[in-house]
């Protein structure tokens, strides 16, 4: 049994408590948050900054832990599709599970205790099934020709079959690299099966405007790629609004970056009955746009927001803290406790493992980190994380 007490303790499902005690057994289960005055057990270990739970991680690319500096930076979301196509498939397979086998003690040496992983082939089934971290891996479709939709379906469920002892799902990648035919298929599948959705969503103008006009570089891309999308019409909506109708309401969705998302698109979807969640991967949109969401537009309108750090090919380093400092950063009306809920609780949510991971309440094992470089309840450019448990 071991006690830590630090200037603050997040609870998260409770307001902060100055100088609170954790208490956890040799497993790191929970045995009682407390104050200072009330605490019992043996003398905590007193510590400097803020104690709150592992963070959740609801969006990352292990599998490209490879390319960490290798794809430039503010190119835009087309010329970065491009160059991770240019690039897949040109590594060892050696060279790029090491990659990911240290990317993943590094979240884990980041305080990260969940995460909602992309995988497009099955070269991190082996990291996955021995790491420290919970992992629910989504595997990701991709399919613009409707000819081929059959086709890219069952590939995706061949694929799923091999991470079958692991927690896993299939998902649409994007709504520009999945037709309507592809999308109706996995819409048909999460109507018998329990299958979490994880979507890439505007990223960049130019998927709007490739969704309203057919204009602009993703239809470049298509032409890199080969791809003949003369079938393809311009729909007269941009592109969350043009797949909302193909989505179930029988599942959890996870709309992923949403750099270009503004309030018409929030108010769009609540006039749907889907279960839709925000990730924001600020770093990777900086990294890739050099723009970020109008992520205060999001706040207090019903919906769960969590936080993700995409992979190491769109970002420096895989650390959920760093992300709320950038959010912190920008939109500084948003108080620690709320990034706190989107880094831990409402990740967990999401991914249905709330009951043991997201907040300090006795009976759970979330991990433990400690935050310093604080300024009582604010975190500041010197912050850093540190696992306690």
């Amino acid at each position: 049994m071991k006690s830590f007490t630090a200037d603050y303790v997040f609870p998260v499902y409770a307001d902060p408590i100055k100088n609170g005690i954790v208490t956890v057994d040799e497993d790191g289960k929970i045995l009682s948050v407390s104050d200072s005055t009330s605490g019992t057990g043996p003398s905590p270990q007193k510590l400097s900054g803020i104690i709150c739970p592992g963070f959740v991680n609801t969006h990352c690319h292990l599998e490209l832990s490879h390319m960490v500096g290798k794809v430039p930076t503010k190119t835009g979301l087309v010329e970065f599709i491009k160059e991770i196509a240019k690039q897949r498939g040109t590594t060892d397979n050696g060279l790029i599970a090491a990659a990911a086998e240290q990317a993943d003690n590094d979240m884990y040496e980041n305080g990260i205790v969940a995460v909602g992983d992309i995988s497009n082939n099955n070269s991190t089934i082996a990291i996955k099934a021995k790491s420290k971290l919970h992992y629910h891996t989504f595997v990701e479709i991709f399919g613009f020709l409707p000819d081929k939709a059959e086709e890219f379906f069952e590939k995706a469920l061949t694929l799923m079959a091999e991470f079958e002892k692991q927690s896993v799902s299939i998902t649409p990648h994007a709504p520009y690299s999945v037709s309507k035919e592809l999308f109706r298929l996995i819409k048909r599948y999460c109507e018998t099966h329990n299958n979490l959705l994880s979507i890439h969503n505007q990223e960049s103008d130019d998927e709007n405007k490739f969704f309203r006009y057919k204009l602009g570089k993703f239809t470049e891309l298509y032409e890199y790629l080969g791809m003949d999308i003369s079938y393809f019409k311009p729909q007269a909506r941009n592109s969350i609004q043009s797949i909302v109708p193909l989505l179930t309401n029988n599942q959890e969705i996870l709309m992923v970056h949403n750099t270009c998302t503004n309030l018409k698109d929030i108010y769009f979807l609540k006039r749907f009955d889907r279960k839709i969640n925000w990730c924001f991967c600020p770093n990777a949109n900086l990294y890739i746009e050099n723009k970020l969401p109008k992520i205060n537009l999001f706040v207090d309108q019903g919906f769960n927001i969590t936080l993700g750090t995409d992979s190491l090919a769109s970002n420096h380093g895989l650390s959920i803290l760093s992300e709320m400092q950038t959010i912190q950063h920008k939109y500084p009306a948003i108080s620690t406790a709320k990034l706190m809920e989107w880094a831990t609780i409402n990740g967990a949510k999401f991914l249905g493992i709330d009951n043991q991971k997201g907040t300090l309440e006795a009976g759970k094992t979330p991990g433990l980190n400690l935050i310093t470089g604080v300024d009582g309840l604010k975190l500041t450019p010197e912050s850093k994380v540190k696992r306690l448990i």
